[in-house]
């Protein structure tokens, strides 16, 4: 297994090497290079001058990976990301729960270190600080952005280790379309959803219906979520528009425990969102104003009841004060908060309010040299101010290469929970960690080849632990952590109907960490032949970390196919096997994983 790793390392660098060696051969306008994305500086711009590492997913190579959720299918395409999972679907929640995120060995339980955003607003729970997995389905996604290290500089608090930014969908073409499909699996799993959209003149309407259930993989294991999204978007004038939305969704699932000590459990959950957003764009200026709000209602089986809530206000406005500059001035308040039937302030009212204010510059020097540089400064009632530095540069050696460093902050708040529930210490100080990295990105082979390079170390302290012995124990700022690593990601368009992916990420930490794993392979072939088109993928695994009381690590390989006919315009027929290599190997521990398994099913385009 080393030798396949080692080969598949000495494999990317050789091809990185290739491309580097062979750049003043290709020609101009390479899309993966020129790639416009919002998420690294909070206006659409070319990934050639963001310092930033920033991995850009589409809706097309989420439907290829067949995955109904949106965070399972990330770490195909995106090197770096580990997400746990614990069923064939469902992530559920507190003990044994899953859906934990790793960013470059960055995590923690509950998973507050990965910012989670839908349309640049904060997605997370308002009493424990985590995003809420199950909640992400992906009939509704345009794309996702990825900020790989920390984002603190534009997003604040829980942006310690990176950002996930879901894109939703918006009907771009006058009339009206609709989509309607089902799939039907191995151990009764069964999805079924719509999806309309209308666009007339200045208006555009988008809506989406999901619902998802399975047995489970295990007795006692079924899951149901149903879940309705709308989006309504009128554009005033060529200048202003309006967009809003909202989200509502129900689950409600068992667990059986660790297969050695059952121990039922189940969840009923509420969760939804509502959000403004008036956005301008002028010729030397544009920006946004947003209103959002989350909400949620848990009730779960060992008797905790809890309601929580998440809303703020967003501003910020990018200027062009002079050639090649852009300025962004922004603000942003975001209130917590909620009540829980447990804990030391259990059935009281418990909120917080934070207040961000930032600069974030952008300079081309000429066509070469971009300099990146920005401040931000939050204020916390119960912490002093953090201020939040980022500097950066890119070098764009051609129209085909380009170098990229740069030194970012990251940080957290501790929450509600840690704070005022349990363990509680109202002392307690934001989690604090700096990153340095330095990118190439290469385009050749007329660009039908494209490879990103990303070369990173990060030193944090102030990590928030639990110490002393029950029932006397503390949470204290005691942490510490030195990770570094290497991430490749590689798309080639080998022929006109053949495109592969792959990406690899290999992981050192200076302590013991979960769901961060050493090794990390991904490689994926999509082809289309008429009306087939057929999407194989492997991920491999090495080294990954499922309990601290074990130095056992998890070592698996998964080869994931499917296949896809459109024998109609309007109709699409698909089939899809998991696993097919029957791999036996857990991701939460005490939770085996499904062996081979198969799903299909059918989308109707109107």
């Amino acid at each position: 297994m080393f030798q396949y790793k080692k080969a598949a390392f000495l494999l990317f660098i050789s091809l990185f090497a290739f491309t580097t060696i062979n750049s003043q051969n290709i020609l101009k306008d390479s899309v993966q290079l020129g790639e416009i994305v919002v998420t690294g500086s909070k206006k659409e711009i070319s990934r050639k001058i963001i310092p930033l590492s920033v991995t850009q997913i589409t809706n097309q190579n989420i439907e290829n990976s067949g995955q109904m959720n949106i965070l399972t299918a990330l770490n195909q395409f995106s090197p770096g990301i580990f997400v746990t999972e614990r069923n064939i679907v469902g992530f559920g929640v507190s003990t044994g729960g899953s859906g934990a995120i790793s960013m470059r060995g960055i995590s923690s339980s509950p998973n507050n270190e990965v910012l989670v955003l839908i349309d640049g607003h904060p997605q997370y729970q308002g009493l424990f600080g985590h995003p809420l997995a199950d909640a992400y389905v992906s009939s509704g996604v345009e794309k996702v952005e990825i900020i790989h290290g920390p984002a603190s500089i534009l997003y604040g608090s829980n942006a310690m280790a990176g950002v996930i930014n879901i894109i939703t969908k918006k009907q771009k073409n006058e009339g009206f379309s609709s989509t309607l499909g089902n799939s039907y699996g191995s151990y009764n799993t069964q999805k079924y959803y719509g999806t309309f959209g209308y666009k007339n003149k200045g208006f555009n309407a988008f809506a989406s219906a999901n619902y998802s259930h399975t047995d489970g993989i295990r007795e006692n294991t079924d899951f149901n979520i149903g879940n309705g999204y709308l989006k309504l978007g009128y554009e005033i004038n060529e200048h202003l528009s309006v967009t809003v939305d909202a989200d509502l969704a129900k689950y409600m699932g068992n667990d059986n425990g660790k297969i050695n000590a059952p121990a039922p459990f189940n969840i009923d959950i509420l969760r939804g969102k509502a959000a403004l957003s008036i956005d301008n764009k002028y010729n030397r200026t544009e920006g946004s104003f947003k209103i959002f709000h989350n909400f949620g209602n848990h009730n779960l089986s060992d008797g905790f009841i809890s309601s929580d809530f998440n809303s703020g206000i967003m501003l910020y406005q990018t200027l062009k004060l002079f050639k090649g500059n852009l300025l962004t001035v922004g603000t942003d308040i975001k209130k917590y908060g909620g009540m829980a039937n447990r804990g030391i302030h259990k059935d009281t009212l418990l909120s917080v309010t934070e207040t961000g204010v930032y600069l974030y510059s952008q300079q081309q020097l000429n066509k070469y040299w971009t300099l990146t540089a920005g401040l931000r400064a939050e204020f916390h009632p119960k912490i002093s101010p953090e201020l939040v530095p980022m500097a950066g540069v890119n070098y764009n050696v051609n129209e085909n290469s380009t170098l990229k460093a740069s030194i970012s902050k990251g940080f957290r708040n501790p929450t509600i929970m840690e704070m005022y529930l349990y363990s509680p210490n109202p002392n307690l100080q934001p989690e604090r960690m700096m990153n340095y990295e330095i990118g190439w990105m290469q385009a050749l082979m007329n660009h039908k080849l494209f490879t990103d390079l990303t070369l990173f170390y990060l030193n944090g302290n102030n990590l928030i632990q639990t110490t002393g012995v029950f029932p006397n124990l503390q949470r204290v700022n005691t942490g510490t952590l030195q990770n570094y690593g290497l991430e490749v990601s590689v798309k080639y368009a080998v022929v006109k109907n053949l495109f592969v992916h792959a990406n690899y990420s290999y992981l050192h930490t200076s302590r013991k960490i979960l769901a961060a794993p050493a090794h990390q392979l991904n490689l994926s072939a999509n082809y289309r032949y008429k009306i087939w088109n057929a999407n194989a993928s492997v991920q491999q695994i090495n080294g990954l970390t499922t309990a601290m009381n074990s130095d056992i690590t998890q070592n698996y390989t998964l080869l994931n196919l499917r296949v896809t006919a459109k024998p109609m315009k309007f109709l699409e027929v698909y089939v899809m096997a998991n696993n097919l290599l029957n791999q036996q190997y857990q991701i939460n521990d005490g939770y085996p994983m499904p062996g081979i398994n198969f799903n299909g099913g059918i989308k109707i385009i109107i």
